[in-house]
């Protein structure tokens, strides 16, 4: 079995502007978002080891942009400050749950990462706080900001929900798995081999059907032909888009799941995922028609659609499923261990 890990995380911004939050994006929030492991995954050929992962209870190392300085982050704190960033406090305790052990994952993952081949630009840091390339954080202090007059009920009800999982993390074949997540899907979640090219045994298709009553799980956009040609050609430097607007972009290739595959776009095929970057779409499930002069992009879900869905996860709790239930879910075949 091969060891996988994500090339950048939450893909963040690389697609959405942000993995701070895709729930709170989505739902119309003001949060930096971070959609995880959009970037894509490199299959190593390392064998992953049977053995269970150890966990370490050592500071994370946290890189600072803005000062330089390499902060040490207890493991809790560091925990409580993810959720704070990457899902809404209003969702049920259940999948702010699921949602740390994904967080504490990631971050156990990339430490080790980190300690076999180490990033120059992290300076010894285990990651950083750029949420375009690592998983969203806040500091205390930052959550305290963005939560304004609820952040004692909002930060008790995280910390609380951390607490009772924090020994917990994800693991697959001996390793910590890769937690990938976002908002909401199309009602099935993709696979990572679509997305990303490579197959990884626990981030397979589920279904999540009450994506499709997530706030804006239908969204379109609208383009003018001066609009979409400068944002097409921007995109794909030399392109040829000749002839009506209506031949410039038609969708060949669709998955299961719903995301477009292949594009044809002037004289040349590309992935929807590119399209999605190009047009800044909310996700790569979208389909495209031609209307007054305008081209109509109509989107399904936001995000990836790897992996977990937070929306997805939100409507199990509400159902009654544990942070077990959910996990088991949408990572499925993955194992969840105590440190």
């Amino acid at each position: 079995m091969k060891s996988y890990f994500a090339a950048a995380l939450f893909l963040a911004a690389s697609i959405a502007a942000a993995p701070a939050v895709p729930a709170y994006i989505a739902n119309g929030g003001k949060a930096p978002a971070s959609e995880s492991t959009d970037d894509g995954i490199e299959a190593e050929t390392a064998s992953a080891p049977e053995e269970v992962p150890e966990v370490s209870d050592e500071p994370y190392r946290v890189l600072d942009m803005a000062s330089g300085e390499v902060l040490e982050v207890p493991v809790r704190d560091y925990v409580i400050g993810a959720v704070c960033a990457e899902m809404p406090a209003s969702f049920e305790a259940e999948a702010l749950k699921a949602q740390a052990v994904a967080a504490h994952t990631y971050a156990e993952r990339q430490r080790i990462r980190e300690r076999e081949c180490p990033t120059p630009e992290l300076c010894g840091a285990d990651f950083s706080n750029d949420v375009s390339h690592y998983q969203g954080y806040f500091t205390r202090e930052q959550a305290e900001k963005f939560f304004g007059g609820r952040f004692g009920e909002s930060y008790s009800k995280i910390s609380a929900a951390v607490d009772e999982v924090l020994p917990y993390i994800l693991t697959y074949g001996g390793e910590p798995i890769i937690p990938a997540f976002h908002s909401m899907s199309s009602g099935k979640t993709e696979s990572a081999e679509n997305m990303w090219g490579t197959a990884v045994d626990y981030l397979v298709p589920v279904d999540s059907p009450s994506d499709l009553s997530a706030p804006k799980f239908i969204q379109q956009e609208r383009f003018s032909e001066e609009a979409l040609r400068a944002a097409l050609e921007a995109a794909f430097p030399g392109i040829k888009l000749e002839g009506e607007m209506s031949g410039w972009v038609s969708v060949g290739e669709v998955s299961p799941s719903g995301t477009v595959l292949s594009v044809r776009v002037g004289d040349r095929t590309v992935c929807g995922s590119d399209i999605r970057t190009a047009l800044a779409l909310r996700s790569a499930c979208f389909e495209v028609r031609f209307d007054g002069g305008e081209a109509v992009f109509t989107t399904r879900g936001y995000g990836h659609g790897v992996g977990m869905s937070q929306y997805g996860a939100n409507s199990m709790a509400e159902a009654g499923s544990t942070w077990r239930d959910i996990l088991s879910h949408y990572y499925p075949g993955s194992e969840i261990i105590e440190s």
